[in-house]
């Protein structure tokens, strides 16, 4: 199986979003595509996409504020886990976060997203016990 891994571009907004409400974990996203498209604009190299025989299987967003490097919406495809997909996107992240001379990378996992644990751990990441992420809903 071959996995190619490429940027999403303007024209994969839809597909994206449609992806994300199969794949991705979690019931508490608002996505919008003005905001995709907002993403890809002002970095086009964020947004990854892992695809199988041309067909998406897989992506991360890989954001990059200028000071840190930031992993989420890490989300594979059911039929297609456990095939090395998470893999190569982390590892095409990483790759990515070395052109800007990261020192660090932080992931956004969900705590009950076992299956997402894995990943990432096998990936060499681990929770950090000192820090929480705080949040406000802005309106």
């Amino acid at each position: 199986m071959g996995i190619n891994v490429r940027y999403g571009e303007l024209d994969d907004v839809d597909a994206l979003l449609s992806f994300w409400l199969g794949a991705a974990e979690g019931t508490d996203r608002h996505d919008d595509p003005a905001k995709v498209v907002a993403l890809i604009e002002r970095d086009p190299e964020a947004v990854l996409i892992a695809e199988v025989d041309g067909e998406m299987a897989g992506t991360l967003i890989a954001g990059w504020d200028g000071w840190r490097a930031h992993l989420y919406r890490l989300a594979v495809a059911p039929g297609r886990r456990r095939q090395g997909i998470g893999t190569a996107l982390i590892r095409a992240a990483e790759q990515r976060f070395a052109q800007f001379a990261a020192f660090r990378a932080d992931a956004m996992v969900l705590h009950d997203n076992v299956l997402a644990h894995h990943a990432w751990g096998a990936a060499g990441y681990a929770p950090q016990p000192q820090w929480s992420r705080w949040v406000k809903a802005l309106s």
